[in-house]
């Protein structure tokens, strides 16, 4: 942003609270209004025509721009990507084991990736995690949706599961 004598305008439009009379000035004017309060002419808009600045003091307005900006970055959510590994064998137990922790996850807001990790020739049955992946989408339904459907990588088949919106 362009302030006091860098900005290159002959004329230019004032707003702002600290201005008596809203309107299109002669820049020397502008800039006497402006020191008249001991405060800075800002050039906010510079491709209106003609530019619009605001009488404003410019520090405090950068101050309060960076503290705008570190509040904005503190209420953003940090999305966290908890990985659940299968063999495509997987037990019934370890599937409930397993199934459990995705559960978890999701109800703390951490979305789960899910895959199945093929060794060797076990690539042969990349029906069956699909079909793991697939059942273990199907069981926590209540707790998140499936992103992705399973889709194969290398020798992993990955599915994304992002938690439900609690209302």
């Amino acid at each position: 942003m362009r302030i006091n004598d860098r900005i290159t305008a002959q004329r230019v439009r004032v707003v702002g609270e600290n201005v008596p009379e809203q309107g299109i000035y002669p820049l020397a004017q502008a800039l006497a209004m402006a020191e008249a309060q001991e405060l800075d002419l800002v050039e906010i808009s510079p491709n209106a025509d003609p530019p619009v600045c605001k009488i404003i003091d410019y520090q405090k307005f950068l101050y309060q721009q960076k503290k705008k900006a570190k509040e904005q970055k503190a209420n953003a959510s940090k999305v966290v990507i908890k990985e659940i590994r299968f063999g495509p064998q997987t037990d019934e137990h370890d599937f409930q084991f397993k199934l459990n922790h995705a559960k978890s996850f999701l109800q703390e807001g951490s979305k789960v990736k899910a895959y199945v990790f093929f060794r060797g020739r076990s690539i042969l049955f990349s029906e069956q995690g699909e079909k793991l992946l697939l059942r273990f989408a199907v069981e926590l339904e209540e707790y998140g949706k499936a992103e992705q459907m399973p889709k194969l990588e290398g020798k992993r088949m990955i599915m994304m599961i992002a938690p439900v919106k609690k209302k």
